[in-house]
């Protein structure tokens, strides 16, 4: 190993360090765990922890509660994907029009929500939902519309936090794609223009394939972040009502942290690990297609 080489490792071992404590090696005891009957009797006495392979999973396709949260989470990620980059998406091309004074402004404002706390954000937007006394049910009321229930009816409940997920990650795409525009080349712009294309032809021709890997980053970040949906319903809602906002990983924090079953909680673990991956290499595959990689 040359000099240089050995500087290298030198200076990646650190990182690399943190990297097998932090992530690799929880992955491991996980997978180790899923296979076990890990609870709180084996962490008082590990003569309690028993091998029991592929148990927990069967347990869990037994399981109602698991369905209904992996039914729920897949509303998430379904309606709340093409909502939040639809949205993000739509706000870049308008601060990306020149005729748009203060953008730097109009992005510090957008952008905020993103690095505001989870928690402090989702107890604010509990008060603005409030039936009684909320500001959107004072909104609709000037327009003739009743009070809605949002946290407390089923059918409200879902999209009540995608309104609030998607204004919270609102501003992180919103600032990847305005680097994206910025480097969408002007002269074919020009000329598209100049040719005669109508203002959707140019998006469609012209911009959108120039940002179709940045689009492709956006879409797989934003489909792993709905599908770990956890920190947004379980301030709001705690997984109500009628467990309708109850997400796989609040499943999981459940089995591994009120019941204490943490072989289970591990086994749901890898299942959305599974999960996440396969929706990943899909939509790669896709990216790949329209030559986005």
């Amino acid at each position: 190993m040359t000099r240089q080489e050995r500087a290298a490792w030198l200076f990646v071992a650190p990182v690399l360090a943190i990297i097998l404590l932090v992530l690799v090696l929880p992955a491991l005891l996980a997978l180790a765990l899923a296979v076990t009957d890990y609870s709180i009797y084996a962490l008082a006495d590990l003569s309690a922890l028993r091998f029991i392979g592929l148990g927990n999973f069967t347990d869990l396709f037994g399981t109602p509660l698991f369905w209904r949260a992996l039914g729920n989470t897949a509303l998430f990620a379904l309606f709340g994907v093409p909502m939040a980059i639809g949205s993000s998406l739509a706000a870049a091309l308008l601060l990306d029009e020149a005729t748009v004074r203060w953008k730097p402004l109009w992005r510090v404002v957008l952008f905020a929500p993103y690095v505001t706390s989870v928690v402090a954000a989702a107890v604010v937007w509990q008060f603005l939902l409030n039936t009684r006394f909320g500001l959107l049910n004072y909104g609709l009321g000037l327009i003739g519309i009743g009070p809605v229930d949002w946290l407390g009816n089923p059918r409200a409940s879902i999209p009540a936090i995608l309104i609030f997920v998607t204004w919270k990650i609102f501003g992180y795409n919103m600032i990847v794609f305005s680097a994206a525009l910025s480097a969408v080349p002007h002269d074919l712009m020009e000329a598209a223009r100049l040719d005669g294309a109508s203002r959707w032809e140019r998006f469609r021709h012209v911009t959108l394939p120039a940002i179709g890997p940045t689009l492709l980053l956006a879409a797989v970040m934003s489909v792993a972040g709905f599908v770990q949906l956890f920190a947004e319903p379980y301030v709001m809602t705690m997984g109500g009502p009628s467990q309708s906002t109850v997400t796989v990983l609040y499943f999981m924090f459940d089995e591994g942290f009120k019941w204490w079953n943490l072989g289970q909680a591990s086994a749901v673990a890898l299942i959305l690990f599974a999960i996440i991956l396969l929706l990943t290499v899909v939509q790669t595959r896709i990216g790949r297609r329209y030559e986005w990689l």
